[in-house]
């Protein structure tokens, strides 16, 4: 679960948060107590070695045992004076004589210092040499107090992190529940949306944030497959209404072969065939553009820089040879284009192929190609002003065009293609009649 998971990843960075500098702080404290203890050490020691010259006694600590080891190793307690209270303190134990502290009494120099246990209790004892008196001060300080402040430290510390990690997790749990509330929002529609299949669900509103890009995104996803799903409803009804035509003239056709058996005229017989033929031809090419829409096959390039005027020799040569037709390619001032090179090339064969369709026998049909723009002019009937965009729709007929072979998908495809590829499609009229009609595409970016 998203929210627990974000969670714990919470908690686990406050308490990281915390135990960083509450380790940093405890160290640098636990390094600070022993300097002091340290240091606390050293100048009872001197307290008592000046005492001692002055043969006076040192005041009493409860926190300090005292003792005097002679160069023999022998040791004599110091009788601390009694506070004014007149209560006297309780007997001291024994501090052990280690051989450093030994050797720092026989030679009268130096000091030596250790940690150790006595009667269950830890000491520090300093073993600190007695100027011109001969032998040394042993000064023994107890680390209970100590070890009880660190004790509370850690104690408090421990209690502070859970309840700092308590109060983290209630948080983060309403914080990121309130947070998450619109991808939950998101979720349910988007499985409403799975089991309805109901694209027209409305999403949660969209907001600024991540969350409000992510829905923004996912509208989107969903207005374009409602879209796709129009077109294909729109497509297949389309497809149905003209493919209804050719197929009841073929049929209509072999019903009169079947009852005539062989009784026709030959005449008759042979204009029937001709009838089976044609409309078989015009059910295979409207087949064909069909399933070229429906698949779209050069989605799967990849858009690069595409050379206009090639593309334009390529198809004026291939028109060239199948129809004998003069077909010529003006060019001036291109650009490269950034679009996929099958689309355009099945682009411009869209546009030749109308406008050899259209123009009169003998009329020559004009290739022009000036920048990312490329034109087909013809000598035919020309486009109506009214039907300039309406050419473009699926299985539009031009007034006047009904009777001309072809599918009414040519043009259709090429506005598909063409703004699949960020251009655009235009039609108009051509200087001297007929028609002009083309396609702007994008420059390509230099290098591409």
């Amino acid at each position: 679960m998203l929210r627990t998971r974000i969670g714990l990843l919470v908690i686990a960075a406050v308490l990281l948060a915390i135990a960083v500098p509450v380790t940093s702080a405890y160290r640098g404290v636990s390094d600070l107590v022993a300097e002091q203890l340290d240091r606390g050490l050293d100048d009872r020691a001197d307290t008592v070695i000046a005492a001692l010259d002055t043969a006076r006694h040192p005041a009493a600590r409860p926190d300090t045992v005292e003792q005097l080891l002679l160069p023999d190793g022998t040791v004599q307690q110091l009788t601390p004076l009694v506070p004014p209270t007149g209560l006297a303190p309780p007997p001291s134990p024994a501090l052990p004589v280690s051989p450093r502290a030994l050797e720092v009494a026989r030679t009268g120099q130096g000091a030596h210092q250790e940690d150790v246990t006595v009667a269950g209790t830890p000491y520090g004892i300093l073993t600190k040499a007695r100027p011109g008196g001969g032998g040394a001060v042993m000064v023994g300080q107890t680390y209970a107090g100590a070890e009880q402040v660190d004790d509370a430290f850690l104690r408090r510390i421990a209690w502070t992190s859970t309840a700092a990690a308590v109060v983290s997790a209630l948080l983060s749990w309403l914080v990121l529940g309130r947070i998450l509330r619109p991808v939950r929002r998101l979720a349910r529609a988007a499985e409403h949306i799975t089991t309805t299949r109901d694209l027209a669900t409305p999403l949660p509103a969209a907001g600024r944030d991540e969350v409000g890009r992510l829905t923004r995104a996912f509208e989107a996803m969903v207005g374009a497959l409602r879209r796709s799903r129009e077109q294909q409803q729109r497509l297949v009804q389309d497809a149905s209404h003209e493919l209804r035509t050719p197929l009841t003239s073929v049929r209509g056709s072999a019903e009169l072969l079947q009852r005539a058996r062989g009784r026709l005229d030959p005449k008759d017989e042979e204009q029937v065939l001709a009838t089976l033929v044609t409309e078989t031809v015009a059910l295979d090419e409207l087949v064909r553009e069909l399933v070229e829409l429906a698949t779209d096959r050069q989605t799967g390039e990849d858009p690069e820089a595409v050379d206009l005027p090639a593309v334009a020799e390529e198809s004026a040569a291939r028109f060239r040879r199948r129809t004998g037709r003069e077909i010529t390619v003006t060019v001036e001032r291109p650009v490269p284009v950034l679009a996929r090179p099958r689309a355009v090339l099945r682009c411009v064969d869209n546009l030749v192929g109308n406008a050899v369709k259209f123009s009169p026998d003998a009329t020559p049909v004009e290739i022009l190609v000036g920048g990312g723009r490329l034109a087909v002019r013809d000598r035919g009937p020309g486009i109506a002003p009214a039907e300039r965009q309406t050419v473009f729709e699926r299985f539009h007929r031009a007034a006047g065009t009904q009777s001309t072979p072809g599918s009414g998908l040519g043009l259709a495809i090429v506005h598909d293609l063409v703004t699949a590829d960020g251009g655009e499609v235009f039609a108009a009229e051509a200087p001297g009649g007929g028609a002009e009609v083309g396609f702007h595409l994008p420059p390509a970016p230099r290098g591409a």
